[in-house]
């Protein structure tokens, strides 16, 4: 979760004071903030804002913190999918890297689907089952980063392609109906092959009816 701060601060020998906006901050950044403005004495009316437009206040903070550390947050994910030609079937792999409860964490998944007219569309279902799997895990309200060696749909969700075919623009708007109802923002990367073989590797598991969904702690293979 990302936090924003607004403040009036009067300078010191100064009769004037001036409205101020922080960046967009995590929780220890922003308790951190707070506790540096506050020794000034010259910080007032200071509000925080979410992604949501929520405000919260200065003592809202540490419960928060609080909150967030039971649920997962700081999430980093992959997905690839997998695609048949012959049989029109796809295989979905994802993976998502978070903390919860002080310990880092790893799930993996995949899933196998059907009816799928070929691989990009197989990505964006991959990319659809990572949002349902955030959904699942409590995920919601947050920043999150989701990488993918897919060109076609790392570009299209960051609107920096067109989205021409009504297969693809299905997807587009489901995954965005899906980001929609859990508050996420999405930071989205396209990252090399060689850099997504755990995604790869679930997806092409999936095609062999080999079906995962595991939650470890991050460093337990």
């Amino acid at each position: 979760m990302e936090l924003r701060l607004e403040w009036n601060y009067k300078p010191l020998k100064h009769h004037q004071s001036f409205k101020m906006e922080s960046e967009w901050l995590t929780i220890d950044e922003s308790i951190s903030l707070k506790n540096d403005l506050e020794k000034t004495g010259r910080a007032k009316d200071m509000n925080w804002y979410d992604r949501r437009g929520v405000v919260w206040s200065n003592k809202d903070l540490s419960k928060l913190k609080e909150e967030l550390f039971e649920l997962p947050h700081n999430v980093t994910s992959y997905f690839d999918a997998s695609f048949d030609k012959e049989s029109k079937k796809s295989g979905l792999g994802y993976v998502l890297y978070f903390q919860q409860n002080g310990q880092e964490w790893r799930v993996r998944a995949n899933q196998k689907q059907e009816l799928l007219t070929d691989n990009n569309e197989s990505e964006y279902s991959a990319l659809y089952a990572l949002l349902a799997k955030c959904e699942e895990l409590e995920i919601k309200h947050q920043l999150i980063t989701v990488q993918s060696d897919s060109m076609v749909v790392i570009h299209q969700m960051t609107d920096e392609w067109p989205v021409y075919e009504e297969h693809y623009l299905r997807w587009y708007n489901r995954i965005k109906e899906k980001q929609n109802k859990l508050g996420l923002s999405i930071d989205y990367q396209w990252i090399p092959r060689e850099k997504n073989k755990e995604a790869d590797k679930l997806a092409a598991q999936a095609l062999k009816n080999e079906e995962i969904d595991a939650k470890l702690p991050k460093n337990k293979r």
